[in-house]
């Protein structure tokens, strides 16, 4: 009896373990299936010359698009680039990647304008010419419907050769927040003229030189249904809404040629390192004092204008915000995210990525730029210094000549996945980085 239960007891032991056995191998195919079912990210083994962080990496999404300008990404991981002359009667593109490994497959386009600005929610895509904002209706899938008749939110925007683009963004309670660059780079008699005066008070901020508040749900606003918002800024081509802080938050081009218009007062190297570039936390009613004022980094004021009577001592403003980070003259500060994915490591959640175009005047010092800086935030305000984060992408030592640039960071996109969609519009390629650490 004791033998007869000893051997059932056996052969239930090895059929138990024979069963684990085939349970672990299956789930070891079936793992070893879906690895092999799903293409590995195709990151860049020398990051396509760009310069990232120990643990990150460069994939090159697509590449020879024209002049993309800002980005926005898709709930799936399509991405939406903005460009800044149409290709084809196509100035929007639709790129997606269909095997997951980080490149481009199809590209298709839509939306015969050119322009700057785009922005998507989960159920619209907004995007702007040089004069208004239009919006597409999405699908469940992300996708455009309808791409030929889009809906006209807002119409008639001032837009002149100088600073003509539209950036904008939303606060996701239904309202829009566009920039109308001043036409102008001191609100001179005669713009960029040796030593014109400065008109006063000075007429372009009625329309211009400030950001303006319309509503996503409304049809052909003007400047009669929205409202200024904010004045007193020269040129903000990168804004994004932080929503930690439930703020606008922008990043200012600032005025040029201090030494062409006024060489009597500052040398060819102090108009190559004036004014700071900067960044400002918006409330509505703020003016951040352009034409009148602008910051000095080194002093850490804000200058009276040589325009109204400055001579790079005299301080004014005192009305005026100061900016929250300061940065380096001249190097255009052309897109701001603020990162909430979870792909990046700790120390960079709801921080600010700022991608920087790239100077043109700082002769005779080299050109800057050319990068994408990162600011630290804690609950809604910088928390240290900035830093650059990825650098490289003029692919030459020295540059002289913004042209001689392989590439010029533009606009900044958060995927689904975290990593971080970089356009540049000078060599028409689109970038992704990505955390590979484990």
């Amino acid at each position: 009896m004791f033998g007869t239960s000893q051997k059932l007891h056996n052969l239930l032991a090895k059929f138990l373990f024979f069963s684990i056995v085939l349970l672990a191998f299956s789930a070891c195919r079936q793992k070893q299936e879906n690895t092999e079912g799903k293409a590995a990210l195709a990151v860049s083994p020398d990051n396509e010359g760009i310069k990232v962080p120990d643990g990150f990496g460069v994939i090159k999404v697509a590449d020879s698009l024209g002049a993309p300008r800002h980005i926005t990404v898709n709930s799936n991981g399509a991405i939406y680039l903005k460009l800044r002359k149409p290709i084809d009667g196509e100035g929007i593109l639709y790129l997606e990647d269909q095997d997951g490994d980080g490149i481009a497959d199809t590209k298709k386009g839509f939306g015969d304008y050119g322009g700057t600005g785009i922005y998507i929610d989960e159920s619209y895509l907004y995007a702007s010419s040089d004069e208004e904002i239009f919006r597409y209706k999405l699908d469940a899938n992300g996708e455009v419907t309808e791409s030929s008749n889009p809906d006209t939110l807002v119409t008639n925007l001032v837009s002149y050769r100088t600073h003509a683009t539209k950036s904008f963004t939303l606060d996701g309670d239904g309202n829009i927040y566009v920039n109308i660059g001043a036409y102008s780079n001191a609100c001179q008699e005669e713009d960029r003229t040796l030593g014109s005066p400065g008109v006063m008070p000075c007429a372009i901020l009625d329309s211009a030189g400030g950001i303006w508040q319309f509503r996503a749900d409304k049809f052909k606003q003007s400047y009669a249904e929205g409202k200024r918002y904010a004045t007193g800024l020269r040129n903000v081509v990168g804004l994004d809404w932080n929503f930690q802080l439930n703020k606008l938050v922008v990043t200012q081009h600032g005025r040029d040629q201090l030494n062409t218009l006024y060489p009597d007062l500052f040398d060819q190297k102090t108009s190559a390192n004036l004014p700071a570039e900067t960044m400002y936390i918006i409330n509505e009613g703020d003016d951040a004092g352009w034409p009148y004022i602008y910051y000095d980094h080194y002093q850490n004021k804000k200058i009276l204008s040589p325009e109204y009577g400055g001579d790079g001592t005299k301080t004014a403003g005192e009305n005026a915000i100061d900016p929250v980070v300061t940065f380096p003259a001249h190097i255009a500060p052309n897109a701001l995210l603020f990162y909430t994915g979870e792909m990046f490591p700790e120390e960079y959640r709801n921080g600010a990525f700022i991608a920087f175009h790239g100077s043109w005047n700082r002769a005779p010092e080299k050109q800057e730029g050319y990068l994408v800086a990162f600011v630290p935030f804690k609950d809604g305000k910088p928390s240290g210094d900035w830093q650059v984060f990825a650098d490289g992408f003029a692919g030459v030592e020295k540059v002289s000549s913004p042209s001689e640039a392989k590439h010029r960071p533009t606009g900044l996109a958060q995927g689904p996945d975290g990593s971080l969609y970089v356009s540049d519009d000078s060599g028409g390629t689109l970038f992704r980085i990505v955390y590979t650490k484990e």
